[in-house]
C-alpha cells in the first residue's frame, strides 16, 4: 500500500496575529481560525472578535 490516494490542496494565510484564513477543496468561502475565550487569556491576545480555534475544528472533525 505504497500509493498516495489524496493530497489535500490547502492554503493557509496569515491576516493578523492570530487570525488565519484556510482555503480548503470543496468548499466555495475560506475557513477563518482564530482564538477565543480561554484560550486568548492563555496566549495574552486581546481579540476584537472571537473565532474558533484551529483545536475547535479538529475536535469537530474526530467526532464527526
Amino acid at each position: 500500500m505504497n500509493e498516495v490516494v489524496y493530497t489535500a490542496n490547502i492554503r493557509i494565510e496569515r491576516v493578523k496575529g492570530p487570525l488565519r484564513r484556510a482555503y480548503l477543496p470543496a468548499t466555495v468561502d475560506p475557513v477563518e481560525f482564530g482564538v477565543h475565550g480561554a484560550i486568548a487569556a492563555h496566549y495574552g491576545v486581546d481579540v476584537q472578535t472571537e473565532v474558533a480555534t484551529t483545536l475547535d475544528y479538529v475536535i469537530a472533525a474526530t467526532g464527526g
